[in-house]
């Protein structure tokens, strides 16, 4: 697991990053090319799936959907960066998301998406969840804080590359329940009405990997 903890270190940083270089008045397209410029100066050109990145409407659509072109980022807005690389044969896989402004109701959403992903990792750890248990709680506490879960944002394996050779379901499809450092949890949540929605994603791992934990 040292090797899967390493690169899950790299992806944060990587993300956190391209965050930081993103401003209002950028277009999607000008920061996903900005992302895969400097994932590449890091030498992370190969991905076991492609930059997802979303500005605005369209953080409420799911992995395979094709974003609404031309969405440019508000002075009052949102955005998730959803990066999946991988380092000599590990595979990374992180998702975060960042509000510009002081729009408050996005503000809530972002932060919501990281307390809906550590309110159901507490309950994998206490109780031992399976993945359909798992996807359960997470809907119902994204409904009680207001939000609608994307169930098509429903986790996975993850490993050496490709992590499909060991399993290619989803962790919302498992019966048992998944250990700990090889299973991602993604949350996607959205506005019931509103056009914006928050994403976060990191392993299933215990709180001492979460210095500050939603």
């Amino acid at each position: 697991m040292s090797q899967l903890l390493a690169q899950r270190a790299r992806t944060q940083a990587a993300i956190t990053d391209i965050a930081a270089a993103i401003r209002p008045g950028m277009l999607e397209e000008e920061a996903l090319a900005l992302a895969s410029g400097m994932l590449a100066e890091r030498d992370m050109r190969r991905g076991w799936h492609k930059i997802n990145l979303r500005f605005g409407v369209n953080t409420t659509l799911h992995f395979h959907s094709p974003s609404q072109p031309g969405v440019v980022l508000g002075e009052n807005d949102i955005f998730f960066i959803d990066i999946g690389p991988v380092f000599e044969r590990w595979e990374g896989d992180g998702g975060d998301t960042f509000v510009v402004g002081q729009d408050a109701q996005r503000s809530r959403c972002a932060r919501d998406a990281r307390a809906v992903f550590h309110a159901a990792r507490r309950r994998w750890l206490a109780d031992g969840l399976n993945g359909q248990e798992l996807y359960d709680f997470a809907a119902a506490e994204a409904a009680r804080l207001g939000w609608v879960l994307n169930l098509q944002m429903n986790g996975h394996r993850i490993s050496d590359f490709p992590h499909a050779a060991i399993f290619k379901g989803s962790l919302a499809q498992i019966d048992f329940t998944p250990t700990a450092g090889l299973w991602v949890l993604e949350i996607q949540i959205r506005h019931p009405s509103e056009p914006f929605g928050a994403f976060f994603e990191d392993i299933l791992l215990d709180d001492s990997h979460f210095p500050v934990a939603g």
